[in-house]
Formats: structure tokens, C-alpha cells, sequence
């Protein structure tokens, strides 16, 4: 009996302190990469405005070009919607919408994961010389999920290498057209 009460007790002990250790990790998460591309910023606000060009550089049309890719909306700009849905747990299903955009120099996007939550993607576009200077950013805010907030020590790590991918593809396509 004396173990079993020892045994809960050290339990109860690993659990408030894994709730302790929760509630001190940062309620938010940034995640951001950057490349430069050799594209007027003007070009590169063009494609990243307009989701018909999104499969041609997006680092998960790769893992997953059967999926089902949609869009919905207008073309481009505010309110261009762009869904997926696919089998493959690293691309997943959600959606991304437009939600503002600065030409030239920004374009944000609200990103629904479903009941994975959602998050904001900024791509900030900067003249530099012979080109731009592309920054992909994302932050997602977990409140009070503690879960979340253990999973947000991963997310740089998870979401990072697909970024990187992603600005390379995007790197490629706007040279090469």
C-alpha cells in the first residue's frame, strides 16, 4: 500500500510540474526564413499575390501532387483562398486566405489548419540590389494549450526546413520564368 501511495504521489508530482513547466513556455511561436532572389520586387509580389503559382514553388505540392488543391475567391490579392486536402500527414488539409497586402511589399495570409489551429504567414518583400529580398514568416499564438506550447519548442524545427524548401523553389521559379 505504501507503494502504490508513493507511486501516486510521484505521479501528481510529474504532473503539476509538466503543468507548471507549461504555463512558463512562451504563449506564441515565430517562425521566419529568408532568401534573396534576383526578381523586382514587383514580380515576386505577383506570384506570391496569385495562388495559380502557388504548386509551382510551394515545398509541399512535392510531398503530395495528388492531393486535392482548390481555389476559391478572387484571383489574386484580399480574399484569394487556396485549399488542400491530403492524405499525407506531413501536407494535411487546411486552407490559406489573403487577408491583406501592401503591392510591392507584402502580402499576409490567415491559416486554418482545422483542429490542428490556425496561424499568420507574412511573405515581406524588400528591394536590395539586383533584386529582392523575400522573408517568409509565420506566428501562431497558443493561449492557454498547454500541448501547444510544448509542441510550439519544435515548431522552427518542423516548419523551418519547409520554408527553406519553399523559398529555394520559389528562388528557382522566379529566375527561371
Amino acid at each position: 500500500m505504501r507503494f502504490v501511495k508513493k507511486t501516486l504521489l510521484v505521479l501528481f508530482g510529474l504532473i503539476i510540474a509538466a503543468i507548471a513547466v507549461g504555463v512558463l513556455l512562451p504563449s506564441s511561436v515565430h517562425v521566419e526564413r529568408s532568401v534573396t532572389v534576383a526578381a523586382p520586387p514587383d514580380k515576386v509580389f505577383a506570384v506570391l499575390n496569385d495562388y495559380k503559382h502557388f504548386n509551382r514553388w510551394s515545398p509541399w505540392f512535392g510531398k503530395d501532387p495528388d492531393a486535392d488543391y482548390r481555389t476559391q475567391g478572387p484571383a489574386t490579392g484580399v480574399g484569394a483562398k487556396f485549399i488542400w486536402n491530403s492524405e499525407v500527414p506531413e501536407v494535411g488539409s487546411g486552407s490559406q486566405e489573403i487577408i491583406a497586402t501592401q503591392p510591392g511589399r507584402s502580402i499576409t495570409v490567415h491559416l486554418d489548419f482545422g483542429g490542428q489551429g490556425t496561424a499568420t504567414s507574412v511573405f515581406d518583400i524588400a528591394p536590395v540590389p539586383n533584386g529582392s529580398r523575400v522573408t517568409w514568416q509565420l506566428d501562431t499564438a497558443f493561449g492557454y494549450d498547454l500541448l501547444g506550447r510544448y509542441l510550439g519548442l519544435f515548431f522552427d524545427g518542423m516548419i523551418g526546413p519547409d520554408y527553406e524548401a519553399g523559398l529555394a523553389n520559389l528562388k528557382r521559379y522566379l529566375e527561371d520564368s
